[in-house]
């Protein structure tokens, strides 16, 4: 079942100074639940040093307008706890002309404390060289080091275009697929707004055009990247209430088509879902493992919002068991959606399980194989399928053979099942109904010796068949 979703938003009224976002990130994470622990958030700078950038920007030259907000932003990202940093610097190894497309280094790797040495080498940055964007981030394949949990996020600065061979889009799309990072953010320094469409297909895309929008930029995406944003999931009845639960739930990378997180969906102590804090910079399709499972093929979540993810999964119960006795406990039966031929589950009889709301077909296999079809399962309510108890039908002889049942019906006769040639008594459990033995005892040669024999079975009732 697939189920499409809205989720209703709205944005800040206003934008914070990211200075003031900052002081305040210790206090929403000391909120966030201990169930899932804050991972630890790995940002790699990719800052353009090629010769553009010692254009002039306004009043001043664009490489020092921005190193001088990048700088600020590390002081302030120094202070935030789960949080490393790393720079990548592009085009500042060798002048142009001639065009070395391979002028891209990690200049400061990932580390606890390394502010000081990403400030200190961004102070010393001289323009020369040409912009490999799709090269560096090729090369931030092998910047993020092993880190199961690890937030991976690139913050990409930039004054020009791709101007070499790569596709820059195609890498970052390829470095999601593998999980490698989540979707980077790119800010473009006195960019035509007509490069919006070059960057777009990498990732989150920023153009700006004064030293107060960068600064402001920049703020909205450290924002992004750090802030809490919580979430519920509503299973909702056939009613449209919220009080289905205890069901378990997937979210998968929808670039990657990674597991992110494995949840059993839970109601808090004043009966509403549970609030989850799950990252909200990954597109997710969720998989909600009902039976059959209820499928949203894409959740965005809203930044700085209580996002509310609603599913219809609307519920009953199902129990098949015997009458009186205890002989087909355990046995499995085979549950399909009604007219479909694929098994959706294996139930135990005389076990209770839960179903979304509907028809479904049974296959259980007893002796004969019984079909039942067009088995309703209601909301919150359990359907109870009664098969008879079985009779005990003991087969004997003074030697072993070969024989086949056949349950009898007016004018046909339908093979059920073949005796074992191995033994010479075996007791078998039968559904009530009339019945026909067809046997031969493997110490007779000729086809003449096969015997029928024609016997009813009762329930509950023990019955011997001799076989001579």
């Amino acid at each position: 079942m697939k189920y499409s979703i809205i989720l209703r938003t709205f944005y800040f009224s206003q934008l914070f100074l990211f200075t003031l976002v900052f002081s305040t990130l210790t206090v929403i994470s000391q909120e966030v639940s201990p169930v899932i622990p804050k991972p630890l958030t790995r940002i790699l700078f990719v800052f353009d040093a090629s010769q553009s950038m010692s254009g002039m920007w306004g009043n001043e030259e664009k490489i020092q307008i921005a190193r001088r907000i990048l700088i600020d932003l590390v002081d302030s990202l120094e202070r935030v706890d789960h949080v490393e940093m790393a720079l990548r610097v592009y085009g500042h190894q060798s002048p142009v002309p001639p065009q070395d497309c391979s002028d891209t280094r990690l200049e400061v790797g990932f580390a606890p404390n390394n502010a000081a040495r990403i400030r200190q080498k961004l102070r010393f940055l001289i323009p020369k060289g040409t912009t490999p964007i799709a090269g560096s981030l090729v090369q931030a394949i092998h910047d993020f080091p092993g880190c199961p949990g690890c937030r991976n996020i690139i913050i990409l600065i930039t004054d020009g275009i791709e101007a070499c061979d790569g596709d820059p889009c195609a890498i970052s799309l390829e470095l999601q697929k593998n999980g490698i990072i989540l979707k980077p953010f790119v800010i473009g320094i006195g960019l035509d707004p007509g490069f919006r469409e070059t960057f777009d297909c990498v990732g989150y895309y920023y153009n700006v055009q004064d030293e107060y929008k960068f600064r402001e930029a920049l703020g909205i995406v450290i924002t992004q990247v750090l802030n809490e944003t919580t979430s519920q999931v509503n299973l909702l009845d056939k009613n449209g209430n919220p009080v289905e639960t205890n069901v378990n739930m997937t979210f998968y990378d929808n670039i990657s088509g990674r597991i992110r997180y494995n949840l059993v969906h839970t109601l808090n102590n004043r009966g509403n879902p549970d609030t989850l804090h799950i990252d909200h910079l990954t597109e997710y399709r969720l998989v909600i493992h009902t039976i059959p499972p209820v499928i949203i093929d894409t959740v965005k979540l809203i930044m700085g919002k209580h996002n509310i993810i609603a599913a219809d999964a609307p519920q009953g119960y199902l129990n098949v068991k015997t009458m009186k006795g205890k002989d087909y406990e355990n046995i499995l039966f085979i549950l399909r959606e009604q007219g479909k031929m694929e098994t959706l589950n294996n139930q135990k009889i005389g076990e209770t399980e839960k179903y979304i709301i509907g028809k479904y077909d049974l296959e259980i296999p007893l002796i004969p194989r019984l079909f039942i079809n067009d088995v309703e399962i209601l909301q919150s309510h359990t359907t109870i399928v009664e098969i008879p108890d079985p009779g005990t039908v003991t087969f004997s002889g003074p030697a072993n053979g070969y024989g086949s049942l056949y349950l009898l019906e007016p004018d046909k006769q339908t093979h059920i099942y073949n005796l074992s040639p191995a033994v010479r008594q075996q007791t078998v459990l039968m559904q009530p109904g009339n019945y026909r033995l067809i046997f031969r005892n493997a110490n007779a040669k000729e086809t003449a010796y096969t015997i029928k024999k024609d016997f009813f079975v009762e329930s509950g009732k023990p019955l011997i068949i001799e076989l001579q």
